[in-house]
């Protein structure tokens, strides 16, 4: 189930999620178990273990792939999770649907760390129920000892000759939101017409592609099984980071961001335990050991500060632009399933 199909049914759950739990927003009782589900490939092992050395807390780590999986286990699953790693736009859905419970900031002292201008979002504008973890951009990755033409949009790299040599994220929002940038219209107008005039020019690009991959679409440059993509932009920094061969550039058509939060489902057990947790992963040393092994924007502050010239200046990572002045997701109602109709029905038709 898409990530966006699973938005568009938050607003039937509102009416029902705040007796969906009952007594789920008294805090329990501190005890010495924590239910984890966040991204794959997000959070070290060495993070989770000394966590747990330090506070005696055993973590139950478990991992999504897409945000559509994780949003169904929390509302369907037989696992009460204590901490989710939504991104913006789900994140609204689950706070309009009242699924998440309200954050006690007496007890995340090291909240002082995140940058004020990562926090305050459309998506969350109290700062209420969320914590910025990780902030990134979606752009076009190529390798330059391969692709020597100037690659600046998505119109240099969607040409026959790079024919099967392309991969991009397997999200339907995604490609509809870069076909609206290259159409001029804005990436939350989400309506028939707009999709209708978007369809065409989807439909050009999905003959071209190869490789569809969420999870890692960094593999396939890697493999040199292709030679261009439009992924994560942290995916990118790991490619530059250890090849310099490959670049990194925002789309001139236009480009968006992205925040993947921290929250506690109002199901929750484990209450104390669960800021406890992100009270620790916002600790700059612990902060600045994430962003070594998964270097997308950090808006910690004082993890930044812990950082390599190099590691900073990785342009896939902290694009020399203010990107707050980039578009973000917002929950749609009703958008999931005009995108996923015409995503799935163009990627069938593509041989997909």
């Amino acid at each position: 189930m898409k990530k966006s199909s699973i938005i568009a049914m938050l607003t039937a759950l509102g009416a029902l999620a705040s007796g969906l739990f009952p007594g789920a927003l008294c805090a329990a009782e501190p005890n010495k178990e924590l239910n984890l589900f966040a991204w794959s490939e997000y959070i070290p092992q060495s993070v989770i273990d000394n966590f747990s050395k330090e506070t005696g807390i055993k973590v139950n780590y478990e991992t999504f792939g897409s945000g559509e999986e994780m949003l169904q286990k929390v509302i369907t699953g037989g696992t009460r999770y204590d901490v989710v790693q939504p991104c913006d736009y789900i994140a609204e859905g689950m706070i309009k649907a009242k699924l998440l419970l309200p954050l006690d900031y007496s007890k995340l002292p090291n909240f002082s760390n995140i940058a004020p201008e990562y926090t305050k979002f459309a998506y969350d504008p109290q700062q209420k129920f969320t914590l910025p973890f990780m902030i990134s951009t979606v752009g076009i990755v190529y390798n330059s000892d391969k692709i020597k033409e100037d690659i600046k949009g998505y119109k240099d790299i969607f040409q026959p000759k790079y024919k099967g040599r392309i991969v991009v994220v397997d999200d339907g929002r995604e490609m509809v939101s870069w076909a609206f940038n290259c159409l001029n219209i804005d990436i939350n107008a989400i309506n028939k017409v707009n999709i209708r005039k978007a369809k065409a020019l989807m439909s050009g690009w999905m003959k071209l592609i190869k490789v569809y991959d969420s999870d890692s679409p960094k593999t396939s440059l890697l493999n040199g099984d292709v030679d261009i993509g439009v992924v994560w932009g942290g995916e990118a920094a790991r490619l530059w980071r250890d090849n310099k061969k490959f670049k990194y550039v925002l789309p001139s058509e236009g480009a968006h961001m992205f925040v993947d939060v921290w929250a506690i489902p109002n199901n929750a057990r484990n209450v104390e335990a669960a800021h406890k947790f992100l009270d620790y992963i916002m600790r700059a040393e612990v902060a600045a050991e994430v962003s070594r092994a998964f270097p997308y924007l950090n808006p910690n502050v004082a993890a930044q500060k812990l950082l390599t010239k190099e590691e900073l200046e990785n342009p896939a990572s902290y694009p020399k632009i203010d990107i707050k002045s980039l578009g973000i997701f917002r929950d749609v109602p009703g958008s999931g399933a005009l995108t996923d109709e015409v995503y799935t029905d163009l990627k069938n038709a593509s041989g997909h």
